[in-house]
């Protein structure tokens, strides 16, 4: 067998336009590297913030039951 060449024979890429790179790059937020403390202190933080969202949820789906069972017990007494 031969050897086999690099398939460099393609066409280079197109460079993005400068004025789209540049646009894009100033609506992004710089990248801060975070320590593993913080990365864990962020995680704690969404977790609760989730479990905060998921009690409202079940209040107000509890409330919800509550009204369909009296509800019920008007509908079964007559």
């Amino acid at each position: 067998m031969a050897p086999r060449k690099p398939a460099a024979t393609t066409a280079p890429k197109a460079a993005p336009e400068p004025a789209a790179a540049s646009a894009q790059a100033s609506t992004r937020k710089p990248w801060i590297k975070k320590t593993p403390v913080e990365v864990v202190l962020d995680q704690i933080r969404k977790q609760e913030d989730k479990v905060d969202e998921l009690r409202e949820d079940l209040n107000r789906e509890e409330r919800e039951l509550t009204k369909l069972q009296q509800a019920k017990k008007i509908l079964e007494s007559t």
